[in-house]
């Protein structure tokens, strides 16, 4: 990770050649410092002072970084949740490079979209660790209902709108067997950018704010909309208000009811109906021969 903040120094000309040259000789907090001061640095469209006009939280983005360019927001906040970055942290940018979605898979971020991290430091035990994703989605699905767009939830980490995604989360985490050192949590949003602006492959089963409205978004009043958003339910999440967000999920999900086909890790594959989640955000679904079964993580695909 520290090879990886250096290299994104020296891609700025934060730093030369022969310092990179010296990783043990450069220390964290000089590293740290020198991020923070690009978070503080020139952007195009994006900026703390545009965002804040709309902003109603007082938790949430006390501390706001808006980058020009990186290769990942979460690599930059898992770094700083390492050296003590303070809960509520938001590190924005309006290109990256270099995103990851759930399971390593390949996210494009170009310019027009938004693209952010949250370092979150939640006293919850560790349990409840897979909750955090689904209260984003309900924060941001909501964000995006207040456009006028029927933005809907995918199991576990997508957005949709019209059965497109429009928006992911990816969730990354730091903890021991009974206590959450930090959580990091990726957002992006396709908003002002147009289909085009993606590889073919990427443009299947996506879509974009700017295909959907009529006009332009504007970025800095969405992200403020999701901050707000966002500190609402993770008050309910912090103070375990589960059924609330569950509530909120259930109401805005597209997933239930349908009938599905999950891939989980090691390649077992399930299909069933999609009956609910639980507590813990795990998916049930009914199997063809009516029994239950509980889907922790995986990859879901409708099957019409």
């Amino acid at each position: 990770m520290k090879k990886e903040m250096i290299k994104l120094l020296l891609s700025h000309n934060v730093i030369s050649e022969e310092e990179a040259k010296r990783l043990d000789l450069i220390n964290d907090e000089a590293i740290e410092e020198s991020i923070k001061e690009l978070g503080f640095g020139k952007t195009e469209h994006i900026t703390k002072e545009k965002i804040c006009e709309n902003l109603e939280t007082e938790e949430i983005a006390k501390e706001i970084l808006c980058f020009r360019k990186v290769f990942s927001t979460n690599s930059i906040a898992k770094f700083l949740a390492n050296h003590d970055a303070k809960e509520g942290t938001v590190l924005i940018s309006e290109i990256q490079t270099n995103a990851r979605g759930r399971l390593g898979k390949k996210w494009e971020a170009p310019e027009g979209g938004v693209w952010m991290s949250l370092i979150l430091r939640p006293q919850v035990p560790p349990a409840r660790i897979g909750l955090i994703t689904l209260a984003t989605g309900v924060a941001i699905a909501k964000s995006i209902r207040s456009l006028g767009v029927d933005a809907r939830i995918k199991w576990p980490n997508d957005v949709l709108i019209h059965g497109k995604k429009i928006s992911g989360v990816l969730t990354e985490v730091n903890a021991t067997f009974n206590e959450i050192d930090w959580i990091v949590v990726g957002i992006g949003i396709d908003s002002n950018l147009k289909l085009e602006a993606f590889s073919e492959d990427i443009r299947i089963g996506t879509t974009t704010l700017t295909e959907e409205l009529p006009s332009k978004v504007d970025a800095n009043e969405l992200i403020a909309v999701f901050l707000n958003e966002f500190e609402k339910v993770y008050q309910l999440y912090k103070d375990g208000e589960i059924e609330t967000i569950l509530k909120d999920w259930r109401d805005l999900a597209d997933t239930i009811g349908k009938y599905v086909n999950i891939t989980q890790t090691g390649g077992k594959i399930t299909q069933g109906y999609v009956v609910g989640i639980n507590n813990e955000g795990s998916l049930i679904i009914e199997r063809q021969d009516g029994t239950l079964e509980k889907i922790v993580s995986g990859e879901l695909r409708t099957v019409e």
